[in-house]
């Protein structure tokens, strides 16, 4: 069962290295995005972090797949404990003046378990919609 990719788009009012060094240096991205022990933009890299909702934590465990400085990064993003499930996450940024537009694109949301609530694409719209139009958002254009 293919579904379609999850895609949300945001302009910021911020210049392109700002959001790029936002999105890739672990010091920032602890501030806006999820705690990471540790991230390197290097495709291979391979990093983990805890985050849930309602209370639950799940363990997410992620491989850099691409990498085009400044302008793409690409990750795995899994739930080993529960589901052999497996999806990809990429951002890609467009230089437009003096904004920048940010395009995720989030596949492979169909593998993870369809009866659990977290792992529904609403849940994930949901979170990454919060994610991008208020914390990132924030961060970037302060």
């Amino acid at each position: 069962m293919k579904t379609e990719a999850l895609i949300l788009e945001r302009t910021y009012h911020a210049p392109i290295s700002k959001v790029w060094r936002a999105i890739t240096n672990r010091d920032q991205m602890v501030q806006w995005y999820f705690d990471l022990k540790e991230f390197k933009p290097e495709v291979g890299f391979e990093f983990q972090f805890e985050a849930g909702d309602k209370g639950e934590m799940f363990l997410h465990k992620c491989v850099v797949t691409a990498v085009e400085e400044g302008r793409k990064i690409a990750y795995t993003w899994s739930y080993p404990e529960l589901s052999d499930g497996i999806s990809e996450v990429t951002f890609e940024l467009f230089e437009e003046g003096d904004h920048t537009r940010l395009k995720l694109t989030h596949t492979g949301l169909e593998s993870f378990p369809q009866d659990h609530p977290s792992f529904a694409r609403t849940s994930f719209n949901a979170g990454w919609t919060h994610i991008l139009g208020i914390s990132l958002k924030e961060f970037v254009e302060k």
